[in-house]
């Protein structure tokens, strides 16, 4: 029997990885631009971090991570999200006293769900974070710099954001005592899965995607009418800032997303061009966790998006540039008795003209048939060297993309001809 890939853990194939690149890319460039920095740390962690930070009764830490044993009896988990780890990362190489922060990561997550369109097993995210920054200033930043994200990738006009306040941790408290209340009054009902979640986490409840629990939701307490004025008015100076900044938004107070850790803010970037995965982007506040990881109190705040809708959304909108994925600029076509020469042919033009891409055909074979490798690789040009112009030093020159006559060119003078060609 075949060995294949697990069950929602997909392979990366070479056709797509120019798209991910693309994206990764933008991605780096929009984040650099706001002078954000790359940290990296370990795809495995312990597993009291995660049940620390997103919370024991959610259900990542209840039914999703994947989390064994090791040799020495330790319990490791694989990360099921990147913020924790980043704390854990920050706070272990004193990067968050009396500092503040500006922090990006990408890379793997897991997490073991029901696998559908969008959503995997092994899924990538980049996640943003911010840290000793306490204003709605840096919630804007953050909003600000994603809207410019979408505008970049062309993806903006499918993508609406989603806002709501969530308050501290003890308006949570007050107000979850208030639902409670409420939904154990209609507890019938509720649906088998809002019903566990009553006596977990019922502020999840809101989240339901079941239309008769929407029906019973629509007259249990708003949790806008417990938040405190600090928080309020956080809330209303990072509204101010993006209508200043011609951000469109939606209060959804309903939003209150799957973490335990979050206050104040939290956000969603959604779309319906997907289907029901329609969140490719999400995040907000969380001002307690550095500090209930063990580190001293650090506010910080931050998002992360979901790699594989975004690939969906740029192939669902043909939104991909057409140079991406193309690999190839110049084929080197080698006849005769001329492998040699078009080896060391090749290596010194990818010295003379460092931004194109050169492949030098190998393996041997017809003129013809290398010919047609040429344009099937996609390049413009495909450099002829055969024992002829070996021995007169020269290469014949095809454009393989223009109406353009082949010509016989110096070598010495390939490396000037290409990089006028591609710079034009």
């Amino acid at each position: 029997m075949k060995i294949q890939s697990l069950r929602g853990m997909h392979d990366l194939l070479p056709d797509q990885s120019g798209t991910w690149q693309y994206l990764e890319k933008t991605v780096a460039d929009i984040l650099a631009r706001y002078s954000y920095r790359e940290i990296r740390f370990p795809i495995v962690e312990q597993t009291e971090l995660f049940k620390r930070s997103v919370g024991e009764a959610t259900d990542i830490v209840e039914k999703e991570m994947y989390t064994f044993e090791d040799r020495n009896g330790d319990q490791l988990s694989l990360r099921p999200e990147g913020t924790a780890g980043c704390v854990r990362a920050c706070t272990q190489n004193g990067l968050l006293h009396n500092q503040t922060q500006r922090l990006w990561y990408a890379g793997p997550m897991f997490r073991h769900e029901r696998p559908q369109k969008g959503r995997q097993r092994q899924f990538h995210q980049i996640g943003v974070e911010a840290f000793g920054l306490t204003g709605p200033d840096i919630d804007a930043e953050l909003l600000l710099l994603t809207a410019r994200l979408w505008k970049t990738l062309k993806i903006d006009h499918v993508v609406t954001l989603q806002i709501n306040s969530l308050g501290t941790s003890e308006d949570r408290k007050i107000y979850r005592a208030a639902l409670v209340e409420y939904l154990t009054k209609h507890h019938d009902e509720l649906d088998e899965d809002s019903q566990r979640r009553l006596q977990t986490n019922p502020m999840r409840i809101l989240d339901s995607k079941n239309p008769d629990v929407q029906k019973v939701l629509q007259q249990a307490p708003s949790l806008s009418d417990f938040i405190d004025d600090e928080s309020r008015q956080h809330f209303d100076a990072l509204c101010d800032v993006l209508t200043a900044s011609n951000i469109s938004y939606e209060i959804n107070p309903k939003l209150v997303r799957g973490l335990d850790y979050y206050s104040k803010t939290v956000f969603e970037w959604v779309t319906s061009s997907l289907g029901a995965q329609g969140t490719i982007c999400a995040g907000g506040r969380y001002d307690g966790l550095v500090e209930q990881l063990g580190g001293k109190p650090c506010p910080g705040v931050g998002f992360a998006m979901g790699m594989e809708r975004l690939v969906l959304l740029l192939d669902e909108l043909n939104a991909v540039p057409d140079s991406v994925g193309q690999t190839v600029d110049v084929y080197i076509v080698a006849v005769g008795d001329t492998m040699k020469e078009s080896v060391v042919l090749s290596d010194t033009l990818r010295s003379e003209c460092p931004n194109i891409r050169i492949e030098s055909h190998c393996g041997g074979g017809s003129f013809k048939s290398q010919i047609k490798k040429a344009d099937k690789s996609g390049a413009a040009i495909a450099l002829i060297l055969g024992e002829e112009e070996v021995a007169s030093a020269t290469a014949g020159v095809k454009y393989l993309r223009r109406e353009q006559p082949q010509e016989t060119v110096v070598q010495g003078n390939l490396g000037n001809l290409l990089n006028t060609f591609f710079t034009d």
